[in-house]
């Protein structure tokens, strides 16, 4: 196969159809741009798809996690235990609330966050855990529950990676121990509303209080100067909404031809040495496949190999920069390397390759021929 590198395949790209397009048109035909009704049918959607009570739709992942956090009283003084290897929201959400992040290191096959490891990280000060399910594998909930509950902490699950992934046949964000759970929709993500996140929540109190501050504090009934608590400017606009609502509807069939190309990934590289595919627990029944991040063996220069896959018309990132590295959080709290040797020993071996939803199976197979020819050459 030759593609013409100068119309390279993307890394990733929302997968949009006419209907979704009308469904953003058809807001546009209405006066009620913002503080409307599909707002509400989305939540609902959300909740029914994912099987709790309440769904908040909020403007970002990382609002819904700040709500989370102050909804559950998160607030100064506190600890917040997380995983390092994350998008950084994961982290800056208890910072909002005056908290601590603490961190523990990962799984070295999962990735997620070494639920044998939480126990030691607990103080007196600890308030919450947020497990994050990355890369759209669930973490392990029924044993960081177990220790949330001796301890008395809330968790809030950090799903913004992995809306419909399944644990033992359980859906994400559908757990009795977990205050809420959160959903992400930036562009890259499984279904998308541009920008925008939902939260979900089985707690009627937790829902009424985010609600309230994700609408600048406002009463119950919404009353424009009537601000009953702090609160945030967080809402999700209806045109975003009315997309939402039309991919979640259709969400299914976006993971099932998400996980065909995740499939087609695994099998073409299954020959390629110097290459690890991703792992999958036997306990996740559903990979929810947010990007397909493949690791380098220790021999291979990955500085050396994402120019060259570039130049090829492959992009490739780094995927994750631990949390713990970047700089705002080495000269806050002092983290340096070394700190969580799992987290940073998978970091510099991970590399993101393009990967969407309608990706084709000859795509698929320029990017894993143009690997082998870069590795192999490393």
């Amino acid at each position: 196969m030759t593609i013409d590198v100068k119309q390279e395949i993307p890394l990733s790209s929302p997968w949009l159809t006419p209907g979704d397009i009308q469904a953003v048109l058809d807001v546009l035909q209405t006066p009620t741009l913002s503080i409307g009704p599909k707002v509400r049918e989305f939540e609902e959607a959300v909740a029914a798809y994912t099987g709790v009570k309440h769904a908040v739709a909020v403007n970002s992942g990382t609002s819904g996690l700040h709500v989370s956090l102050a909804a559950a009283e998160v607030g100064a003084g506190d600890e917040v235990i997380t995983s390092p290897f994350s998008f950084v929201a994961s982290a800056n959400c208890a910072i909002y609330q005056g908290a601590k992040p603490v961190f523990v290191d990962i799984e070295p096959d999962t990735l997620n966050m070494d639920p044998n490891l939480i126990e030691a990280a607990i103080t007196d000060r600890t308030k919450a855990i947020i497990p994050v399910d990355v890369f759209g594998q669930p973490a392990n909930i029924d044993a960081i529950a177990e220790i949330a509950q001796r301890h008395d902490l809330v968790i809030v699950q950090d799903a913004c990676e992995a809306i419909g992934a399944e644990r033992e046949g359980k859906r994400v964000g559908n757990h009795p121990a977990i205050k809420s759970a959160v959903f992400a929709f930036y562009p890259n993500k499984q279904m998308t509303t541009g920008e925008g996140g939902i939260v979900v929540t089985d707690d009627d109190e937790m829902a009424r209080a985010m609600r309230s501050m994700a609408n600048q504090g406002r009463d119950d009934a919404g009353t424009w100067m009537n601000h009953v608590r702090l609160g945030y400017n967080y809402r999700l606009d209806e045109m975003s909404a009315a997309l939402g609502l039309s991919q979640v509807q259709r969400l299914d069939e976006i993971l099932a031809r998400r996980n065909r190309v995740a499939q087609w990934y695994t099998e073409r590289f299954a020959d390629v040495d110097g290459i690890d595919t991703p792992y999958v627990a036997p306990e996740t029944t559903r990979m929810s496949w947010f990007v397909y991040v493949i690791r380098l063996r220790e021999r291979i220069d990955r500085n050396a190999v994402i120019p060259q896959l570039q130049e090829r018309g492959v992009p490739v990132r780094p995927y994750f920069v631990p949390i713990h590295v970047q700089p705002y959080y080495r000269e806050t709290f002092g983290y340096s390397e070394s700190d969580f040797p799992v987290t940073e020993a998978v970091a510099k071996t991970t590399l993101a390759i393009p990967f969407f939803t309608n990706m084709t199976e000859e795509q698929v197979e320029y990017v894993v021929e143009q690997i082998q020819t870069v590795v192999g050459n490393a």
